[in-house]
């Protein structure tokens, strides 16, 4: 256990030092955007890249490991908005707005910001590959679908006449297209692939940028909590938003750790050390962008900040105890 908090006490501590720093005013919060753009446009794309450069295509996408993880993040998704979506004549619930929202930060873990440094300082460089496949998956299938659902109840609520499905899901996977993260990726293996080298000048420069990538990218984590937490505009009752993170917390780990088991069980090749990473990436906290997106399309943002707040919060603990039941820092590879 002491292995473990030796990572895992500094990564969640710098996530505070952020939150306390904008908190404080330290940091004001015209520098918060200004922060969050460094990291993904600047940094995190460099750290990404050096890792996608650095590996076989092969352990970089490991079709066994993103197709079970996508299967458990399109399950997450469809059972959180079952739980949460008041239907018409319903007590209880949200509308299918946030119900998409809220099964967002329920399947996307934050594997951007905390997961690719958070596992590679635990497992090794070997860690990248799983967790960047889960990056992808998100990006692409996790974060699309979600904002699709959310652009469907807009138009209905709207009265406007609805979209062609393909047309929504266009304009929901036009995000994941402008994100710079997955090109890092794409550049990267393409390096790989052809055994090439970036110029010496160059790759020291993104040498230096993708090691400022991690303390800078959970400082950020806390001051788009902060940030998120100020602006939402409602109190949320604790039944609307402490179940869906357990739900990220608990559920979706172990939905992972239990599906890629009985997969195994049935000669699937998913491998050993590839599962338990994935496992550990479900288990992180909600992805702190969420918040920005649902700010940006007119979601209940108070509760979806109180579910990535109080993921983040449970997650020291719960994350801790899972590394430390998988045996990390005794043995594990």
């Amino acid at each position: 256990m002491q292995a473990i908090l030796a990572v895992t006490i500094p990564f969640f501590a710098l996530v505070l030092l952020g939150y306390l720093a904008a908190l404080r005013r330290l940091l004001p919060e015209s520098a918060i955007p200004g922060l969050n753009a460094y990291v993904l446009y600047f940094a995190l794309p460099c750290l990404l890249f050096r890792f996608g450069a650095s590996m076989p295509l092969a352990r970089l996408l490991d079709p066994a490991l993103v197709g079970l993880y996508a299967a458990c993040a399109l399950f997450v998704v469809a059972l959180t908005v079952a739980l949460t979506w008041r239907r018409r004549g319903a007590a209880h619930g949200v509308d299918l707005k946030n119900a998409a929202f809220g099964a967002l930060v329920a399947a996307f873990p934050n594997s951007g910001f905390m997961g690719v440094p958070l596992l590679v300082a635990l497992f090794g460089q070997a860690a990248a590959g799983p967790v960047i496949g889960t990056l992808l998956v998100d990006l692409f299938l996790t974060c699309t679908l979600c904002l699709a659902l959310a652009q469907a109840h807009g138009q209905r609520a709207s009265g406007a006449p609805p979209a062609a499905l393909p047309v929504v899901i266009a304009r929901a996977l036009r995000g994941a297209l402008t994100n710079p993260l997955p090109w890092a990726i794409v550049a990267g293996a393409l390096f790989a692939a052809v055994n090439r080298q970036l110029p010496g000048p160059i790759a020291q420069i993104v040498r230096m940028l993708g090691d400022s990538a991690t303390p800078v990218a959970l400082f950020t984590i806390g001051t788009v909590l902060w940030r998120a937490g100020r602006h939402a505009h409602a109190r949320t009752p604790v039944a609307r938003y402490l179940p869906v993170a357990l739900i990220k917390l608990v559920l979706h780990p172990a939905l992972v750790f239990g599906l890629g088991s009985a997969a195994t069980a049935l000669g699937a090749p998913v491998p050993h050390f590839g599962l338990m990473v994935l496992t550990l990436v479900a288990a992180l906290p909600s992805a702190s962008n969420v918040a920005v997106l649902a700010e940006h399309y007119g979601a209940d943002n108070g509760r979806v900040t109180r579910i990535i707040m109080t993921s983040t919060v449970l997650a020291f603990g719960s994350f801790t105890a899972l590394a430390w039941a998988f045996g990390v820092g005794h043995g594990a590879p």
